[in-house]
């Protein structure tokens, strides 16, 4: 669930958030613009705040960043100059460069390409899946990850399972290949032994396994993303969620650092209990700040509790609004903000997160676990 809606985003946000709404029949009574209404269709829903109530601008955050989960978004020497003002403009100490199959180059093609500006990116790299079960893949892929490790690699991810296997992976995919599976075992021990940090994209926000009806609360971003579980061999919500559980138990000296706060932004009581379970589990809030915030007071009981345990990112591409954002959602009280971001309408609310909660949440949980 990315590269569709990181374009529209930026676009969104750049403009301030300010979208003109579709033209009615207003002009012609108010029993036409009533009916007009009867045939509005959800997609141009554009609803814009008339309340009169304070809106921060965050310009810069307040205290130091590392985004522990970015891409590699530059496409050109030149893109990448002006991703690096843009985070020195807005406090953003370093950006953790995800790697996918998706997005960016083979690894070793990454790392050069941001060479020239090694202080402000890392690196992370994916499991190689060629050959996977034949004799020697383990050992083979084992060395692939060492060998990542001394170009630079301070994790590995972003795995992603949505439901048909870590399909994201290069330079193999990784198709029906679930963390879970027992021939993973010499990866992510190697994982813990390095030091290296597993980020993992399990699932997707629950909307997108539920019906795509008119009850589903996310349907616009349902019926965009929607998982087809009837595919073969896909696994549903609850089973990914308890093998990506059954994992992190299996590995109790490996970090897994689970993106997008678990897909978990419904049920953030479960979420809890898995990190009260599991002290080697840590979450990023990346690409959720949508489904956070919309439940401001819960999620900031959740972030005030579990500060400790979780990490900055955006997931969300290089602009500036963008990041300020997010930090306004994190920083301030402000309320009914209305930032329709990869179709959703729903207003959000800021968390209002005091002082010593932001510096772990943007800084130095992050710093403690990438040694950065």
């Amino acid at each position: 669930m990315k590269p569709a809606y990181c374009l529209l985003l930026t676009a969104l946000l750049a403009a301030g958030c300010a979208l003109t709404p579709p033209r009615t029949d207003a002009a012609k009574g108010p029993e036409a613009a009533k009916a007009a209404v009867q045939e509005l269709k959800l997609r141009d829903y554009t609803p814009q705040s008339i309340f009169k109530i304070p809106e921060t601008r965050v310009l810069k955050a307040r205290f130091p960043v590392i985004d522990a989960h970015s891409h590699d978004y530059a496409a050109t020497d030149a893109e990448i100059r002006t991703w690096v003002a843009t985070l020195d403009s807005v406090g953003v100490e370093r950006a953790n460069l995800m790697h996918c199959n998706w997005i960016g180059r083979p690894f070793e093609e990454v790392v050069a390409k941001y060479a020239p500006y090694k202080d402000k990116f890392s690196f992370w790299c994916c499991f190689d899946y060629t050959d996977f079960g034949k004799p020697g893949w383990a050992e083979r892929s084992v060395a692939r990850l060492e060998e990542c490790r001394r170009l630079g690699a301070v994790g590995v991810g972003e795995l992603v399972d949505k439901g048909l296997g870590d399909v994201y992976a290069s330079p193999a995919s990784g198709e029906g290949i679930h963390m879970d599976d027992p021939q993973m075992k010499p990866l992510l021990e190697r994982c813990g032994e390095l030091g290296m940090p597993v980020s993992i994209h399990i699932a997707e926000p629950i909307w997108m396994y539920e019906p795509l009806d008119a009850s589903n609360d996310g349907l616009m971003n349902g019926a965009n993303w929607a998982v087809d579980t009837s595919a073969e061999g896909c696994r549903g919500y609850e089973e990914l969620i308890a093998a990506f559980e059954r994992t992190v138990a299996a590995y109790p000296r490996t970090t897994f650092i689970a993106c997008h706060y678990l897909n978990m932004n419904q049920d953030l009581g479960r979420l809890g209990a898995l990190l009260d379970k599991y002290p080697n589990l840590y979450v990023d809030l990346a690409g959720r700040m949508g489904e956070s915030a919309v439940t401001p007071r819960a999620t900031r009981r959740f972030l005030l509790k579990y500060a400790d345990r979780v990490l900055y990112g955006t997931d969300n591409g290089m602009d500036k609004a963008m990041y300020r954002m997010t930090f306004r959602l994190l920083e301030t009280d402000d309320e009914h903000i209305y930032c329709p971001d990869y179709g959703y309408h729903w207003a959000y609310s800021g968390f209002d997160l005091p002082d010593d909660v932001l510096k772990k949440i943007y800084h130095d949980n992050a710093a403690r676990l990438l040694h950065q």
